[in-house]
């Protein structure tokens, strides 16, 4: 099952060579066990990726002026392609079409007609606007910050799955530091408008009620900020494709360790 809803072809994104990079911390050794994969009822097993925000409502602007859609389209559906390779072929994108705007509740709805049993909703992260700077570029003034860098995970405790999708964002983040990845922690800041809880530290896990993808969704699901792209350098690395490799190589592994812990049940009964 491919393209449940067809989104727009991907904008080339052609980002310039940056000079301010941002180190990474270590990655720590994960205490997440990911089942075995040979358990996964792959065949079988309905995972909706959903692109988040929409052409019309792109969200954030990168520090080049990229819309975070096109980024959130092209990691979505390349999740989407190795999920397939993988032998999850039921796999399927909720996106909007250019002229669709389609709402959060209408995205989880899709996603709960199509039989999904697990939601992903790919996203690319930003910070507070006391945070940004301006710099130019290609003779535009774009807004930047480069002092916060790394991948988020978050999870809704209103989702009616919520020990099911603190499972599932655990092994993500796992297989996420596992591959050399370092969390963001700035969304625990206590701030307006941040001030997350955060589950887990190490992993860079969240919960965030609010979240209506999450908290509207009726199988187990997670929203995966996959880096920081007003940090220039962090933008640079989310356009290099073997970076963008080892996230979708960890959304895969969890995905499948999801797969192997589903109940044995015609209909979606929850994980062990």
């Amino acid at each position: 099952m491919r393209g449940y809803i067809a989104g727009l072809s991907l904008p080339a994104l052609m980002l310039a060579a940056m000079t301010v990079s941002a180190e990474q911390s270590p990655p720590a050794a994960s205490s997440v066990e990911l089942a075995d994969v040979g358990d996964c009822p792959a065949e079988r097993f309905v995972v909706a990726i959903d692109i988040g925000h929409t052409p019309r409502q792109p969200g954030a602007v990168s520090a080049h002026g990229v819309p975070e859609y096109a980024f959130n389209e092209r990691l979505a559906r390349e999740i989407e392609a190795a999920l397939d390779a993988a032998g999850l072929e039921r796999a399927f994108i909720v996106a909007a079409r250019a002229d669709d705007q389609l709402t959060l509740t209408r995205r989880t709805r899709i996603a709960a007609e199509a039989g999904a049993q697990l939601f992903l909703s790919v996203h690319h992260d930003s910070v507070r606007p006391q945070y940004l700077s301006d710099w130019e570029i290609d003779g535009q003034v774009r807004r930047y910050s480069d002092r916060f860098s790394g991948y988020s995970v978050f999870v809704s405790g209103r989702n009616p799955r919520f020990a099911d999708s603190v499972a599932f964002g655990r092994r993500l983040a796992g297989a996420l530091r596992e591959r050399g990845l370092a969390p963001t922690l700035h969304h625990a800041e206590p701030i307006a408008g941040e001030n997350r809880p955060l589950l887990d530290p190490e992993l860079g896990l969240y919960r965030y009620d609010g979240l209506a993808v999450l908290r509207t969704a009726r199988m187990p699901a997670a929203l995966l900020e996959a880096g920081i792209i007003v940090n220039r350098d962090e933008e640079r690395r989310l356009d290099d494709a073997v970076h963008r490799a080892d996230i979708v190589d960890a959304v895969v592994a969890a995905v499948q360790a999801t797969c192997a812990v589903l109940e044995d049940a015609p209909d979606w009964g929850g994980m062990r």
